[in-house]
């Protein structure tokens, strides 16, 4: 129904929507209606997230009702008008309301291009949040048109009071002494000029430098798109050649970062719900390069250095993490008996690591010497702290013995399982204690 009235918006895996290169987060509400009081046909979205942003304003369904009205949005291009709300008596007992004007098609569809005609769009805000807060940023959102911006700089200008040329330069001019009450206010003057350049050549590399890092942010999403498909897509060996390899890439997108990090101010109330939803999105690159599973310390350092300057604690990291059990994520946090607490993904099967584990251990020499931690992390792929949380899995499973020594653990393959209570001696043929007698045989 929203459909046919609203652009749909497109969503991540965790529920969060997609920005567009440049488009940043500004504030968060919750439980919001959307609806049009003179337009019996518009559909009456109820109790949603609506999230604010430079160039769009989203409103997403909740969790129980987001295949009766999917995730849509309205462009701030298309509004018209904000309306400003009048304080009464009467507004006091009922839940703040925000109006705005939007330009529409004749049938009242809400397009990006824009209509001639024009339908007014209400939103009930039945949370407890600051909608006074909210609509500081809607205006500001508005007036600010960064949709308009262009997302690269002018390779070429004229710095403001150039004074440089060609041929014998600028002429002379006549300093005139600096007396009275006159020559002070003179001297004040062009200790303003100067102050005036000054400011103006500097905002003018600043403007620079924010084209060039808007260019940055467009490459990053480009990369992002190209390592997302190219994970599932295996043939695209002649793409991934021309922009280096996959871990080249990965390592240039850390270094980018986040381009529009969850924060307090933005959030509010909701900022531990969306950053979890938006650290399940972050960690899926991480996750395919540690194998599937990847320790929350080193979570930790890389989601802070893709922040930037807008920090997190270890604190509302593990509350970001324990709330993926009330989401739709493919990720989870998981917790050793040793207390190490891992992020792993939820297609991570601890089978196929115990498996890889079993060849290593059946070798000739691990039978005799045993496996350590780093040895084993050598093989796995993974910190030898992450090694040693799968072998003492293994332990537990009984595929493994472990022997404390001062050098360390060791872990041998375990045969116990296998031997005859009533005959030690007895050696089953294609047996693990049959592997390990041939290996002490011929050593």
């Amino acid at each position: 129904m929203a459909g046919a009235f609203l652009p749909a918006a497109e969503l991540t895996e965790s529920g969060r929507p997609i920005l567009k290169p440049g488009e940043v987060e500004c504030s968060l509400l919750s439980a919001v209606d959307l609806l049009s009081e003179e337009l019996p046909t518009f559909p009456h979205l109820k109790s949603g997230l609506l999230i604010l942003t430079t160039h769009r304003l989203f409103w997403l369904p909740p969790e129980t009702n987001n295949r009766t009205n999917p995730s849509s949005f309205i462009p701030l291009s298309a509004i018209q008008n904000i309306i400003s709300n009048k304080k009464s008596i009467k507004s006091m007992f009922h839940s703040p309301r925000i109006r705005f004007q939007v330009s529409a098609t004749q049938d009242g569809r809400i397009m990006e291009n824009g209509g001639r005609n024009s339908v007014t769009i209400t939103l009930v805000v039945r949370g407890k949040t600051d909608p006074d807060s909210f609509v500081g940023k809607f205006w500001e959102a508005w007036r600010g048109r960064a949709w308009e911006a262009t997302g690269s700089a002018s390779g070429s200008g004229s710095a403001l009071g150039d004074g440089g040329g060609s041929g014998s330069g600028p002429p002379l001019a006549v300093r005139a002494p600096v007396v009275g009450v006159s020559g002070i206010l003179r001297k004040e003057q062009e200790m303003w000029e100067s102050t005036d350049k000054s400011l103006q050549d500097a905002f003018q590399d600043l403007n620079a430098l924010m084209s060039k890092a808007k260019e940055m942010v467009m490459l990053a999403e480009k990369m992002r798109q190209k390592l997302l498909s190219g994970s599932s897509n295996q043939n695209s060996g002649a793409n991934d050649e021309e922009l280096g390899t996959k871990e080249e890439m990965q390592d240039w997108l850390l270094s980018v970062g986040i381009v529009s990090p969850v924060t307090k101010e933005s959030a509010g109330a909701l900022y531990h719900q969306q950053l979890s939803r938006q650290l399940a999105d972050f960690v899926k690159i991480p996750l395919e390069r540690a194998g599937g599973m990847i320790n929350l310390i080193d979570i930790y350092c890389l989601f802070n250095r893709a922040r930037g300057t807008e920090l997190i604690s270890p604190d509302d990291l593990l509350q970001a993490c324990s709330l993926w059990e009330k989401f739709d994520v493919s990720v989870m946090l998981r917790k050793f008996d040793s207390g190490v607490m891992v992020i792993q993904s939820k297609t991570h099967s601890d089978e196929e690591v115990f498996a890889r584990i079993k060849s290593l251990i059946m070798k000739p020499e691990a039978l005799l010497t045993g496996v350590s931690a780093t040895e084993a992390a050598m093989t796995l792929g993974v910190a030898p702290a992450m090694a040693k949380e799968y072998l003492l899995t293994a332990e537990t499973k009984g595929l493994l013995c472990r022997d404390v020594s001062p050098d360390g653990f060791r872990f041998y393959i375990n045969f116990f399982l296998e031997l005859n209570s009533k005959d030690m001696y007895l050696v089953k043929d294609h047996s693990r204690y049959s592997t390990w007698t041939s290996a002490v045989l011929s050593r």
